[in-house]
């Protein structure tokens, strides 16, 4: 076995209560994370079009080579991978949560965990290196997730502190155990029940914890005392300090993500530049992002010296609820047309008189008059979370409440409700159209923030709109040499031949499908700090030259021992994209399937036109920001013109969305060409 791993996935059946192994070096060509997981779920998945919460399901929480080592923002990730819940229609998804999990499952002696079949009660695994055993979840059902972890570590650690040291099977550690888990949302099946670590790592896409609900899993808790084997020590330290001296630079976060009153920065094992924030009020601890937008706009009323978006955080990582998609009925605000803010949907059908007491959707148990006070925002976590009245519908997740409703059609198309395909909420959805493309693409909302990376303002204000795409076009492998893959053009009969509708951008968008399979999800490299990262302001050489595509082979062969080249693990990100691919068409993808909600062709849709973006027009290359983008929308026909160009590019045939017998043939998945083939869904 090469560095890097531990060299074996724990296998854990809940239905009979046993254990047993998978040799890592079965799956070691995916890479690790997200292409193990995903290899592992299409061998042990015989049935892909079952739901989710069916026990025949597997879900695998998978770490990469990189996890538990010195690379940075890559050490501390673990991927979470199974046919999910929450999509409408469901997928097979997969979620990511940081801090410390995955690094102590390292330092256990696992590469990762694969769950199968469900118990036939509450259930939690106690992990302590290679022992682990199935402990009754009695004692902490309905409890939350703080409440579930800190009692696993008084059962785990008795009532020692942090740094005391602990008998940990035959050896000693200073450490508490790190412990996953879901509360009564999850219990309760809920389609938005997030996974918890610690106070604010979170699985929350894909219903997860509904899963775990449904297997009867509780927790898990892990204790490693060991150590990950590294090939090459002394080339892994050379990397840290060649890139330290380069000082990357990051988006908001890299000291500590902004907010009031933070204390210090708090991050993933081995991350040098922690993003979340230890408050010294202890509310919105480990917290950042969504949950620190959360009810932004229905005013914020502070409770004692706490604001009260930051006690909502605190509530949806306890009840463990998925944060983004409650900003759907009741979050972060973005723009839409129709004068309608997604924040208020709820309180805009209060207002229109179609929800409230005796209404034509009841609103029990929500004091709707109290919408933006505290009292609300506890009625709702709990009515959610234990599915009273009008919770159990949005427990279900929005969209499919809607559904329920009979408003789905209208809502989304009018801009009221703003999911924008497959029942996930809008985010960043527009200018960033590959961030949109890459969702209706996949399988949920991608999540991934590269467009700040790449078009950030510290790189606008060093380097002319030519020099920065001309950069990315050279560093862009496979697909080098064109910059108009970075053209944001929107409008006119450019749009379809060199902008966002042009095979250019459809290079573009596989880039960063096959990009952000390997290196951000099977490796673990952290996009929210500066991976990938083309140009750097404060490069040591003066010539705004980024370390990426170079660092990222670097770190990896380093602590592997291989000598992959930056194409190659494009190549792997490409690979493990066609098997999940193979996964949604048969669950009943089909290019007719890829379609955006209504909203997004409606002008007035734009969100985030603060953030700039590069557009050829007239023959020159300029930076555009509100005065070309705020009113940025999507066309119809440009879109199916794109998806065209996007199934040629990948080698899928382009009237179904169904890839060819000799795309998977030549990505070494004869195996799946020939499943998909007796389904009848293989692309010609």
């Amino acid at each position: 076995m090469t560095g890097g791993y531990a060299g074996k996935i724990l296998r854990v059946n809940m239905t009979n209560k046993t254990t047993s192994t998978i040799d890592t070096a079965q799956y070691e060509d995916w890479g690790g994370g997200h292409g193990i997981g995903s290899a592992i779920c299409w061998d042990l998945i015989e049935d892909k079009t079952i739901d989710g919460f069916d026990p025949k399901n597997v879900v695998t929480l998978m770490t990469s080579p990189a996890t538990g080592t010195t690379t940075p923002g890559a050490a501390g990730r673990c991927e979470v991978q199974g046919i999910g819940v929450y999509g409408d229609p469901c997928w097979f998804t997969r979620s990511n949560f940081g801090g410390r999990f995955a690094p102590m499952l390292k330092y256990a002696g696992w590469d990762g965990i694969v769950v199968e079949g469900a118990a036939d009660s509450l259930t939690w695994l106690n992990i302590i290196d290679g022992q682990v055993t199935f402990e009754d979840a009695a004692s902490i059902q309905g409890l939350n997730c703080w409440e579930t972890q800190e009692a696993i570590w008084r059962t785990v650690n008795s009532d020692a502190r942090f740094g005391e040291w602990v008998a940990a099977g035959s050896a000693l550690t200073t450490q508490k155990p790190a412990v996953v888990c879901i509360s009564i949302a999850g219990e309760n099946l809920s389609r938005i029940a997030s996974l918890v670590h610690d106070a604010g790592n979170g699985a929350g896409q894909g219903g997860f914890g509904g899963i775990f609900g449904a297997k009867k899993l509780k927790a898990i808790s892990v204790v490693g005392t060991g150590s990950v084997k590294i090939a090459d020590p002394a080339d892994l330290l050379a990397a840290r300090k060649w890139l330290d001296a380069e000082k990357p630079h990051g988006i908001s976060g890299l000291t500590g993500y902004s907010g009031w009153p933070a204390s210090g920065p708090q991050g993933c094992v081995g991350c040098p530049f922690p993003c979340r924030t230890r408050r010294r009020s202890g509310v919105f601890t480990e917290s950042q992002c969504f949950e620190g937008t959360f009810y932004s706009t229905s005013g914020i009323a502070s409770q004692g010296n706490v604001p009260r978006n930051d006690w909502a955080a605190d509530l949806m990582q306890m009840y463990g609820l998925n944060v983004c998609d409650l900003c759907a009925p009741m979050g972060a605000a973005y723009p839409n047309p129709g004068g309608f803010t997604p924040a208020h949907y709820l309180p805009a059908l209060y207002e229109m008189g179609v929800l409230g007491p005796g209404k034509e959707i009841e609103s029990y148990p929500l004091p709707m008059d109290r919408f933006g006070t505290k009292e609300f925002d506890e009625a709702f976590c709990k009515a959610v979370a234990y599915r009273e009245g009008i919770g159990d519908d949005i427990a279900e997740g929005i969209g499919r409440a809607a559904k329920k409703w009979g408003r789905y059609d209208e809502d989304t198309d009018h801009g009221r409700l703003y999911l924008a395909q497959y029942g996930y909420t809008w985010h960043h959805t527009l200018p960033s159209v590959e961030w949109a493309y890459g969702s209706l693409m996949g399988d949920r909302d991608i999540n991934e923030h590269r467009y700040w990376s790449l078009f950030a303002a510290d790189i606008i204000a060093a380097a002319s709109a030519e020099e920065i795409v001309n950069t990315y076009a050279e560093k862009f492998v496979p697909y080098t040499g064109d910059p108009f893959m970075f053209n944001y053009r929107w409008q006119g009969p450019e749009a379809l031949t060199e902008g966002i509708y042009s095979d250019h951008f459809a290079k573009r968008v596989a880039w960063d499908r096959h990009y952000t399979r390997f290196y951000n999800q099977c490796l673990g490299y952290c996009d929210w700090a500066f991976w990938p990262m083309f140009i750097n302001p404060a490069a040591t050489t003066g010539d705004n030259r980024g370390v990426s595509p170079e660092a990222e082979t670097r770190f990896f062969n380093a602590v592997t021992g291989k000598n992959m080249t930056f194409a190659e693990g494009m190549e792997i990100g490409r690979r493990v994209w066609n098997l999940d691919r193979a996964f949604w068409i048969l669950q009943g993808r089909h290019r007719d399937v890829e379609k955006f909600a209504g909203f997004l062709f409606k002008p007035g849709v734009a969100s985030d036109a603060s953030k700039t973006l590069p557009i050829y027009e007239d023959g020159v290359w300029t930076i555009r920001s509100t005065t070309e983008l705020a009113d940025m929308y999507l066309d119809r026909d440009g879109v199916e013109a794109w998806k065209t160009e996007f199934y040629n590019v990948e080698g899928w045939d382009t009237s179904s969305g169904w890839p060819t017998r000799s795309t998977l043939e030549g990505l070494n998945l004869g195996n799946v060409a020939d499943e998909l083939q007796a389904a009848g869904k293989l692309g010609s």
